[in-house]
């Protein structure tokens, strides 16, 4: 019985001594790369049609417009209001969420409990993921654009719904409106 007792207490403390000697930024790191090579892969296989591109390779972020307005740059601030509508999907195609009833309905995952509408947030205070609340923060309104990031731009290591732990994500996204915030905008 000691034998066991001490075994197992030896097993555990050398988990623990061999899990403390992992890096967290080197696990981060080797992530980001498993998840750029999986969104190049993903980006070789699918053509996806734009009339302007934006790249990050080295983040693994990339943004393609299909519609654009062409206009300067007309920053979002803290605080601006924004309406969007939205598909997300997996790097194997699959939507997970969408603020569209019609494509909700044509993807197997409409829900009658839910009222499908633009989603509507204020830029700036984290209530989104960081690659789509950056994604936005680069267009302007009736543009049109799709983006794909890495799982830490997402939900990072945390299964969220049908979304897998350490998932790249795409997003296809419409900016419908922007309503300048408190900051008193010009």
């Amino acid at each position: 019985m000691n034998f066991r007792l001490f075994a197992f207490a030896a097993l555990l403390i050398g988990s623990v001594s061999m899990y403390s000697c992992i890096d967290p930024d080197q696990t981060q790191e080797v992530l980001l790369q498993r998840d750029k090579e999986a969104i190049e892969k993903y980006l070789q296989e699918n053509s996806i049609a734009s009339v302007k591109e934006y790249q990050e390779p080295i983040e693994g972020f990339y943004m393609f417009w299909q519609v654009s307005t062409q206009q300067e740059r007309n920053a979002l601030l803290r605080g601006d209001t924004v309406r969007v509508n939205y598909t997300g999907r997996l790097l194997n195609n699959k939507i997970f969420d969408t603020s569209l009833e019609q494509v909700a309905r044509d993807n197997n995952i409409f829900n009658s409990a839910r009222n499908y509408q633009p989603l509507r947030f204020p830029v700036g205070y984290g209530l989104t993921i960081s690659g789509f609340e950056f994604a936005i923060s680069m267009m302007h309104p009736g543009e049109k654009a799709t983006v794909i990031f890495p799982s830490r731009l997402g939900y990072g290591n945390q299964a969220n719904g049908e979304i897998p732990a350490n998932s790249p994500l795409i997003f296809e996204l419409e900016l419908l409106e922007v309503k300048k915030g408190p900051n008193l905008n010009p």
